[in-house]
């Protein structure tokens, strides 16, 4: 009987090779993905460090007031425009106008007073004259009846009157003398604007001008109102919180870098930021400016005490300061607290992180100009009441006549 045969296994060289090709492709597929991103690691990523934990900050002017009053107008509103100088709270100016017009008539009543001492030395330097001229009559009556006393014409009494009329004389002489170097006292080297009691007088009137003036308060920087609080007849005093003035130009951002990432960041090196609210077809361009002295954990209300042994490691982020275009800023405008992403490029390293921050200085002029209207209407009143030389008679410095000779 004869055995049956198995039938030989079916050849699959078509499908062994396929194989085969697809894992060599996928092989390559990915060491030429390894050597890209090496090539890319090395030549570029290494050289940038980023963060999405970055945010708008700028300077947000409070308005207080310096003076105690009520809120009669309020120019202003939150989301408005307005322009350093513009008038944004008005307080009741009744009180201070008042105080003004007291510290305006006391100056001009201090004024003509010492225009009065002034003139005291001309009058006191005359009567001076005068008493020397009687001083001097005086003697020469003296002389004459000594002249003849000897022929018996004139009595030794009449003699006694005679001196006693010179000491008499010589008294008053004396007298006038010491009248005029005490009112020379009060006047010696002033004239009447820079005289002490005019100048303590227009002090109190600078004072009173500037409380006046305070009732206005203006608009320190250009830039957009936030946080309005403040309400027409509301009673306020100096410090309270009334509101704030953005000035949207003058942003920043502070991107928050691990700790692992500052190694090679330097003050100075370029960023690249994108905004969320633009997308990334907005790109802004800055620069880093400054570090912060602290960890945002350091500076927080209520800091981490790492020392008390129940102590977990966390990687701490930097605030980093970061300025942007003004430029850009103004074609996209960017408001305070919205998120950024921030992109450092670090190649160039050879700057520093401390000691090297530019210096910012932030000011306002708007109101130098009291300081300048109170100094007008000071000038004004002095010269409206110190006589035809408008304050600026001195006091004379001549010394009186001197006595004539005793004769005795």
């Amino acid at each position: 009987m004869s055995t049956p045969q198995q039938p030989a296994a079916p050849a699959q060289p078509a499908n062994t090779g396929k194989r085969k090709l697809m894992m060599t492709l996928l092989v390559i597929v990915i060491l030429t993905a390894a050597i890209a991103y090496g090539l890319y690691y090395f030549l570029v990523a290494r050289f940038h460090e980023d963060t999405d934990d970055a945010y708008v900050n700028g300077n947000v002017v409070q308005i207080t007031p310096q003076v105690t009053g009520t809120v009669v107008a309020v120019n202003a509103d939150d989301t408005q425009t307005v322009k350093a100088g513009d008038p944004l709270v008005v307080l009741d100016p009744a009180d201070a106008r008042v105080a003004l017009e007291q510290a305006e008539a006391n100056l001009a009543q201090t004024v003509r007073q010492v225009r009065g001492l002034f003139a005291d030395d001309d009058q006191y330097l005359a009567q001076v004259a005068v008493r020397q001229s009687d001083l001097s009559r005086a003697q020469d009556d003296l002389k004459r009846r000594l002249t003849v006393a000897q022929t018996g014409a004139v009595s030794q009494e009449e003699i006694s009157h005679a001196r006693d009329a010179v000491k008499s004389a010589q008294a008053a002489v004396d007298a006038a003398q010491q009248q005029l170097a005490s009112n020379r006292a009060l006047t010696a080297n002033t004239t009447i604007a820079n005289h002490p009691n005019v100048q303590a007088a227009a002090a109190k009137v600078r004072d009173a001008y500037l409380n006046n003036a305070r009732n206005n308060l203006p608009a320190p920087v250009t830039g957009y109102v936030a946080k309005r609080s403040v309400q027409v007849g509301q009673r306020v005093s100096p410090g309270t919180p009334l509101m704030a003035i953005v000035p949207l130009g003058g942003v920043w951002v502070d991107a928050n870098f691990k700790e692992v990432q500052l190694k090679h960041m330097r003050i100075g090196q370029p960023v690249e930021l994108t905004a969320d609210v633009y997308g990334s077809s907005v790109v802004f361009h800055g620069k880093v400016v400054g570090f912060s002295a602290g960890t945002g954990s350091a500076f927080s209300l209520l800091p981490a005490q790492n020392a008390t042994g129940n102590w977990i490691k966390v990687v701490q982020r930097l605030p980093v300061r970061i300025a942007l275009d003004p430029q850009e800023l103004e074609k996209h405008p960017l408001r305070i607290g919205l998120s950024m992403q921030a992109d450092v490029a670090i190649k160039n390293d050879e700057g520093g992180q401390l000691g090297q921050a530019p210096n910012t200085v932030y000011q306002t002029n708007v109101f130098e100009k009291y300081g300048d209207e109170a100094d007008a209407e000071i000038a004004r009143i002095i010269s409206e009441n110190a006589g035809p030389n408008g304050g600026s008679q001195k006091s004379t410095q001549a010394g009186a006549a001197k006595p004539a000779a005793k004769l005795m």
